[in-house]
């Protein structure tokens, strides 16, 4: 398979599979062999599915009863808990709260939650944890599976540093209070849909990786020849892709790959976790990785505050802030669908 000259990426037609039951291995050896597959993987597609994972089927068959059970409300009782009403970042996403690069309003519904005792909006709030709808259940399942989605990711960046040639703590000397996010995701059921019909619209992922979990199809990745591939569902597995901040630290040897949903005919959930590392790491080119290639990003940037300025410059509550002079961005950030390009903003 051939890429691209703006992409490394092949141009695949289908996610390659990787078993990483190896990472969870004592011997040194067999997380290396695991590592080399993850990373090929991640440099050839940046989106792969994730067999070997060890995540209890109990945990996700939770997830999905609790969320289901959610979002069969009225409009009214999810909007008690409105993510503009958290001190956060945490809570129910109504369809067009979210606004990304078009002005397409996405046919879905959310519900979000971080860190328990870490907030993405640290710069304003020092303090806050999660809003939790008044559903015990609700809260147990989701944390469980929240917390079981921060091992994995812990996990899984040990495995991208094995496969970059880095000591094994590369990334997790600096993951114990992380932004991580975990998205609710539910697209409305449209028998009619056609393939311009947006579930969500294309988009690169902000963080270092994510871990998806759908319950249906309708998930496209870019290729290396510039064409939209369909993900089926693949039973037992997880999807991952690289995101952002991975493609600084390789200094886009890994490219966040852009994808999208479309044609979502039947009622979907999909569950994104987003893996983050700390609020304060500092995100730039890994030293053993450069030399750069043309186009690589050098300029380093604040995890935290990546994380923070895409999330301003896409939430309609968060832009209403900014205009009204309450938030405003950080110092220096990028413009979403930035990554791949060269350029910071200035705040």
């Amino acid at each position: 398979m051939t890429s691209s000259p703006e992409t490394s990426h092949t141009a695949f037609t289908r996610l390659p599979i990787v078993d990483i039951s190896g990472l969870f291995s004592t011997d040194l050896e067999d997380r290396k062999r695991a590592a080399m597959a993850l990373g090929r993987a991640a440099s050839e597609a940046g989106f792969l599915y994730l067999q070997g994972h060890q995540i209890a089927p109990a945990l996700i068959d939770d997830l999905k009863a609790a969320t289901r059970d959610f979002f069969s409300q009225d409009l009214e009782r999810k909007m008690s808990n409105y993510i503009g009403l958290s001190a956060n970042h945490s809570g129910y996403v109504p369809q067009g709260e979210e606004e990304f690069y078009n002005p397409t309003v996405d046919l879905k519904e959310a519900y979000d939650i971080g860190f328990e005792s870490s907030s993405l909006m640290a710069r304003f709030v020092e303090d806050a944890s999660n809003q939790w709808p008044d559903n015990e259940a609700f809260k147990r399942a989701v944390k469980a599976y929240y917390d079981g989605m921060l091992s994995l990711s812990r996990t899984l960046f040990k495995g991208f540093a094995l496969a970059l040639g880095l000591p094994e703590d590369t990334f997790t000397r600096h993951l114990s209070k992380p932004p991580s996010q975990l998205r609710l995701l539910h697209y409305f059921d449209n028998p009619a849909a056609t393939e311009n019909d947006s579930g969500i619209g294309a988009h690169t992922d902000y963080e270092f990786f994510t871990i998806l979990l759908p319950t249906a199809p309708g998930l496209q990745v870019l290729n290396g020849a510039n064409e939209w591939i369909n993900v089926p569902l693949v039973d037992g597995c997880f999807v991952i892709n690289i995101g952002d901040m991975m493609e600084v630290v390789t200094s886009g040897r890994w490219v966040a790959t852009s994808h999208r949903v479309r044609q979502v005919k039947q009622e979907r959930y999909s569950f994104p976790f987003f893996s983050s590392l700390d609020y304060e790491t500092p995100v730039a080119p890994i030293q053993s990785l450069l030399p750069q290639g043309p186009g690589a990003i050098s300029e380093p940037i604040i995890c935290g505050d990546h994380l923070l300025a895409q999330t301003m410059q896409t939430f309609r509550y968060l832009k209403q802030r900014v205009a009204k002079g309450e938030i405003s961005l950080p110092g220096k950030y990028r413009e979403l669908a930035s990554f791949g390009n060269a350029g910071l903003k200035d705040g």
